[in-house]
């Protein structure tokens, strides 16, 4: 491929997809230059997924331009344009379990020795050469399963470059990923753009945009909007072009009166996972739970639901008990349950958007042992209405919807049970910011109504944004409580590092 800096590697102009009649893409546009790391940014449904289908070969654009190194290219598939210099590396790569490292790299393309022998001496030597020129210490013998998600992503970037890749996209790469792991990604994309390689990169995150990317490129409602240098450009004015609006406020708090006690866990416990944790939540009031990866949170987030078993303690509502280890008691008492994963835990992935939503009112919605259709549309179309889902059809399998639009049909699917108590575990995890600023706006108004909240999060800015008192776990035990004036990022983080009471 061409090393000429003022010609662009890739440059993708007006690509228009469409399916039926649901317009996928109506504008996309960007280009990518040698030794440059691109992101690329907009709200859940803003063409994002197309415009990378589009390159990796996955899709066929309808019409528009697609140059690759100034030359024209329309791939009919995946390794049309891998042949073409063209690798994408998934949030969750799909290795085979069962091969090598090694193996794995090089399938469907193994070294022959004499007499069409597979060279595995060769095929280890070229794998241990690609790791060595990343950085990494991997074993390329070794099998894949076990591996974890970040040396998956690693041998998927030495697949590429073993098939001389000069354009890489990473499309989520660090959705998954310990700090740790995130940096080593990093220094190997930046290694990468140095020797000469265009790289798009995919991400929520925009303290990571801002730490990797030269560039950053906008789409709003399949279109493009804007491509600007990071260092000309800021926070604010990427958060203005992605949501067509200002944001004063990505936490929109309403102040509202906090009522009487709702939730009371008591001296809760589970053996090597949470001891004696105690704590309410009353009408009106949003609690935060804060604490680092493997505190706890969720595990007693599970119990309180009755979803995971526990030693001791007590969980009421309403001053009444609730039957240990069994949710329908907890559902029928009032809480409801938003789980950390909306796609393996929250939904049924081949269902309707429609289905899903009603999922916990079956028994409200059947008459004589049947189910009202009728009734069931009039429900769902409601709740997505309330919530603004966005969907070609409540007919629709809710794994087409984007992620921020899978979060909010969660939501509507607990929130038609009328709750008295929502439990929502990291509710803006892996959706855009302009869906977070709904989704905390939904969570004040809940509170408002005299709801109250339980919210697990992993970003400090919205606990302390979002929460009128916020806990804090330690390796399974509450080591901080601040109320809102009180809690600070130093405390809580404090707290969270703290095996021992933390002092307010």
């Amino acid at each position: 491929m061409s090393t000429d800096s003022s010609q662009p590697l890739v440059s993708l102009q007006h690509a228009v997809k469409t399916f039926g009649p649901v317009i996928a893409c109506a504008d996309g546009c960007i280009d990518l230059y040698a030794g440059e790391i691109h992101a690329l940014a907009g709200e859940n449904g803003a063409g994002k997924s197309t415009l990378v289908k589009i390159l990796a070969g996955l899709h066929r654009k309808d019409s528009g331009t697609f140059l690759l190194d100034g030359k024209e290219a329309d791939f009919n598939n995946v390794a049309e344009s891998k042949e073409r210099g063209i690798s994408v590396i998934y949030q969750e790569p799909t290795l085979f379990p069962d091969l090598t490292v090694a193996e794995n790299i090089y399938i469907g393309r193994q070294p022959v020795a004499a007499l069409g022998m597979i060279d595995h001496g060769r095929m280890r030597d070229d794998a241990q050469a690609l790791f060595d020129r990343l950085g990494v210490d991997i074993d390329p013998s070794r099998l894949a399963q076990g591996l974890s998600i970040a040396d998956q992503q690693i041998i998927e970037i030495a697949k590429a470059i073993s098939l001389d890749a000069h354009v890489l996209i990473m499309d989520e790469p660090t959705a998954a990923l310990s700090g740790r792991e995130v940096d080593r990604l990093f220094a190997i994309a930046r290694s990468l753009r140095d020797s000469g390689a265009a790289i798009m990169f995919i991400s929520h995150r925009m303290e990571e945009i801002f730490d990797l990317c030269d560039r950053i490129t906008i789409m709003r409602d399949g279109a493009y909007v804007s491509t600007r240098l990071i260092r000309d450009t800021s926070h604010a004015q990427i958060v203005k072009d992605m949501v067509g609006r200002d944001i004063d406020q990505l936490f929109p708090k309403v102040d509202c009166p906090i009522g009487e006690v709702l939730l009371d866990v008591k001296a809760l416990s589970r053996q090597g996972v949470f001891h004696d944790i105690s704590f309410t939540v009353r009408s009106g009031e949003i609690v935060g739970l804060a604490g680092l990866v493997g505190a706890g949170r969720s595990e007693v987030a599970r119990a309180i639901m009755g979803i995971d078993p526990c030693d001791s303690g007590s969980v009421t509502l309403d001053g009444r008990g609730i039957r240990a280890a069994h949710p329908m008691s907890a559902i029928k008492a009032g809480l409801a349950f938003v789980p950390e994963d909306r796609r393996k835990q929250g939904l049924v992935m081949d269902l309707s958007v429609q289905r899903n939503i009603t999922l916990t009112l079956r028994r409200q919605l059947a008459k004589m042992g049947l189910i009202s259709s009728t009734r069931e549309q009039e429900s769902a179309t409601e709740w997505a209405k309330r919530l603004q889902v966005k969907t070609a059809s409540p007919h629709s399998p809710v794994a087409t919807l984007s992620g921020g639009n899978q979060q909010k049909v969660v939501l509507a699917k607990w929130l038609a049970t009328q709750p008295r108590v929502l439990i929502v575990d990291e509710p803006t995890r892996g959706i855009d910011v302009g869906t977070k600023s709904e989704v905390h706006r939904l969570l004040g108004e809940l509170a408002k109504k005299g709801v109250g909240i339980l919210m697990i999060s992993s970003e400090l800015p919205e606990v302390l944004g979002m929460a009128d008192r916020v806990l804090v776990m330690c390796e399974g035990r509450l080591t901080g409580e601040f109320t809102r004036a009180e809690a600070t990022a130093e405390r809580v983080m404090t707290a969270a590092t703290d095996h021992q009471e933390a002092v307010k």
